[in-house]
């Protein structure tokens, strides 16, 4: 499985961004898909995740109600679109597939992980 994320940069606060993040080499709808986060100096944290049919989404209590996470099974792809962004939204974002279940917010709920992409938001 591979996993390709994209779409980051750098915006002023209150701006947006829509990161993607592409798979390939699995059956992409087999899998639910999470983003999470990591600013310098601090742990990976969790960010949104959705399970296989986009049915079902969970956030954490810092970004809910401004990012949404959601995917297209046709095109192999899960969107993390973020809104009213804040300096402390910086941080490289990272997409996970996970099949084996588990808590959403847990890293070692995923078994494959992209590079991820930098997002930088401006004061």
């Amino acid at each position: 499985v591979q996993l390709q994320a994209s779409g980051g940069g750098l915006v002023q606060a209150g701006g947006s961004l829509r990161l993607s993040c592409a798979a390939s080499g699995c059956s992409f709808s087999s899998y639910a898909m999470g983003w999470f986060r990591q600013a310098p100096g601090k742990e990976r944290e969790f960010v949104a995740a959705i399970n296989w049919s986009g049915g079902i989404t969970r956030y954490s209590d810092v970004v809910k109600g401004r990012f949404t996470i959601s995917r297209s099974n046709a095109e192999n792809t899960v969107y993390l679109q973020m809104n009213s962004l804040k300096p402390e939204d910086t941080a490289v974002y990272y997409c996970a597939a996970s099949r084996i279940g588990g808590t959403p917010g847990i890293p070692s709920s995923y078994s494959y992980w992209g590079q991820g992409t930098l997002v930088t938001v401006s004061s």
